[in-house]
């Protein structure tokens, strides 16, 4: 059965990485707890890559990342898209959500790029 990911790509300060990797850290174990199969968060390393003379758009340029920012990429695998929803509801009443409801986050959220995505190779 193809499996089904949620993927997200956000611009955050250099500064913010150890408050997000531990807020991203305990959202993983909750996201597990209800279910999620696996769970990344991925700091870039290679933002500029040389793809052959090919133009594209490179993922500072996708968040519009400023001087002292970085970008993190971060997904989470589920069974399926009915997996993933009933994963998230779960995950939306826990009281670790409600921890964040009224507090800044360590990065802007308005230039977060996020989405569902259903597996088309799974080798």
């Amino acid at each position: 059965m193809a499996k089904y990911v949620d993927g997200f790509v956000i611009a955050i300060p250099v500064k913010n990485l150890p408050i997000y990797q531990k807020m991203a850290k305990d959202a993983a174990r909750v996201w597990k707890k209800y279910g999620a199969l696996e769970y990344f968060e991925c700091v870039g390393e290679d933002l500029s890559p040389k793809m052959g003379g090919m133009k594209i758009l490179k993922f500072p340029q996708m968040v519009k990342a400023k001087k002292g920012e970085t970008v993190v990429f971060s997904f989470v695998v589920y069974k399926s898209r009915a997996h993933r929803d009933a994963v998230n509801g779960k995950v939306m009443k826990d009281p670790f959500m409600a921890k964040y409801e009224d507090k800044p986050m360590p990065f802007d959220m308005s230039r977060m790029a996020y989405g569902g995505f259903k597996t088309i190779v799974d080798l």
